[in-house]
């Protein structure tokens, strides 16, 4: 039998979405989506988010850049990579969501990022160490 690496979730943003380029000139588009779930807990039902960060390569993440803004209801279909990079001489590596389908769902608080002005740029949430950067 095969492995199976397959992942869809629905889930709102956590911040605006960020496009980066590697070297080779391929666009990176990262965000964070949280996704809520309710469980019972006794006798009352607690809400609970999960947190899970999103990895889009080339023009669908150039595309829809500037409309993932903080609160936006998404639809991500994809399949789960290990990053593993080493820093200080440590090793790390954590789970992100390559996603090979984003859809936009309803809501939001804002319908559309303006761009940054010439010569500004964004606060990033990229390591430094990143591959390709």
């Amino acid at each position: 039998m095969a492995d199976v690496n397959h992942v869809i979730l629905i889930g709102r943003l956590t911040r605006d979405a960020e496009t980066k380029y590697t070297n080779g000139g391929t666009a990176v588009c990262k965000f964070a989506i949280a996704v809520n779930k309710r469980r019972k807990q006794g006798d009352q039902w607690v809400d609970e988010a999960n947190f899970f960060d999103i990895v889009l390569w080339g023009r669908a993440g150039e595309s829809i850049n500037q409309y993932l803004v903080k609160g936006k209801q998404v639809a991500i279909e994809g399949e789960l990579q290990q990053e593993r990079w080493e820093k200080d001489g440590q090793h790390h590596s954590k789970v992100v969501i390559n996603a090979s389908n984003v859809q936009l769902l309803g809501g939001g608080e804002g319908e559309r990022r303006q761009p940054a002005p010439s010569g500004q740029s964004a606060p990033s949430d990229f390591p430094d160490d990143f591959p390709g950067f």
